[in-house]
């Protein structure tokens, strides 16, 4: 068997890989996942989908049930965790209590006996780059969460890893550490160019962070592709209504054809498709379909160029959120909306109004939670 070279490449490749616990629970299903050198790539899904497993089994720390792993060229299956060259680093620090910040960062040189004068020298680096040299003295209780997970960022640096391994290692921070912390993140990556693959539940994390950005459901890889793609080219409903605060609205309707125009009808109102979607749609004549439109792409006054394309609904909370004002509606059908309009227009709860989409921004599901992107196909 093919072990792992000692070269710096850290191109990571799961093929086929499936997860199953106590014979009858599958974690991770057929998982095909390419991480190419020096990509930071974010696997993200709802909780108890799979992820943390994934990751865990890139370390060693689980065993694939079936398929293969590659670190570099090598494959990994049989390596055991300390001879596979990742650096993981823990939702809760996983540092040892008793001793302090340098100690820890030290521990795996000292196992692995590197010279003492080089410790210090890799301990010194990365402290200044993570800015927690006035830490190093400190035990864990001494520090914040925030200082706890910067002395893990640097346990992890300085072992010099061919890749990092991420599990949501921000959840434990409060929201405005969060921020500061994703940006470090971000800003470390840029600088040392390492492999790395971060797990989160997280979607404004995943987008910020990611080169590309993997999107799991039940075990099974649903969309890998850069944060926008994934954003405005979602591959299926369930992709489509993960991203997006506040998320994408998802109207059910029918589809109707009149003299060679397509229309999305939701009782007694029509929207009228765009020509690019006639070719596709007819595939979908009178079946039940699911439109989905961002709150941004929703608006109070007709997008230029475009007609027929308003639904009514009933104001019934009106949120400003500073920047825009996010107004809930529901419809006549008892369908909820959520738009995102100018924060100095004034309404009032209880006014039924004529809400304007804008048709180059509609996407057309097909039923179900995870129902195909059909205006994909155009």
């Amino acid at each position: 068997m093919k072990t792992v070279e000692t070269k710096s490449m850290a191109r990571i490749f799961l093929e086929n890989v499936t997860k199953v616990f106590d014979g009858d629970v599958t974690a991770v299903s057929n998982f095909n996942l390419e991480v190419i050198d020096g990509e930071f790539m974010v696997i993200v899904g709802p909780s108890g989908c799979g992820k943390t497993t994934t990751l865990r089994m890139i370390a060693g720390l689980e065993t694939a049930t079936s398929g293969n792993i590659y670190i570099g060229d090598g494959l990994v299956n049989n390596v055991p965790p300390r001879d596979r060259n990742v650096a993981m680093v823990f939702q809760n620090y996983a540092l040892y209590p008793h001793m302090n910040s340098y100690q820890n960062m030290a521990f795996a040189l000292k196992m692995r006996k590197v010279p003492r004068a080089e410790i210090k020298k890799r301990i010194t680096e990365a402290a200044k780059l993570l800015d927690i040299e006035h830490l190093l003295h400190r035990k864990p209780r001494g520090l914040s969460g925030g200082q706890c997970q910067r002395v893990a960022l640097g346990r992890a640096i300085v072992r010099e890893p061919r890749a990092f391994l991420f599990d949501e290692p921000l959840s434990n921070l409060d929201a405005g550490l969060r921020l500061t912390t994703r940006a470090e993140l971000k800003s470390l990556h840029q600088r040392l160019q390492t492999t790395t693959i971060y797990v989160t539940h997280d979607q404004a994390e995943a987008m910020s962070l990611g080169d590309r950005i993997s999107v799991v459901r039940n075990g099974e890889i649903q969309q890998t592709a850069a944060p926008m793609e994934v954003y405005e080219r979602p591959i299926n409903r369930f992709v489509a209504g993960f991203f997006g605060t506040p998320p994408m609205n998802f109207l059910t309707g029918n589809i109707k054809l009149k003299n060679d125009t397509a229309y999305f009808t939701i009782c007694n109102d029509a929207i009228r498709l765009p020509l690019r979607l006639m070719t596709v749609m007819r595939d979908y004549y009178d079946k039940q379909m699911v439109l989905g439109i961002r709150p941004e792409n929703i608006s109070l006054q007709q997008f230029y160029g475009q007609s027929d394309n308003a639904i009514s609904a009933m104001v019934n909370v009106i949120e400003p959120v500073g920047n825009r004002t996010d107004v809930y509606l529901t419809h006549s059908t008892g369908q909820k909306i959520i738009a995102g309009i100018d924060p100095h227009v004034i309404l009032q709860v209880n006014n039924a109004l004529k809400m304007y989409i804008d048709l180059e921004r509609i996407h057309i599901f097909e039923p179900g939670e995870a129902g195909r992107n059909v205006t994909l196909a155009e």
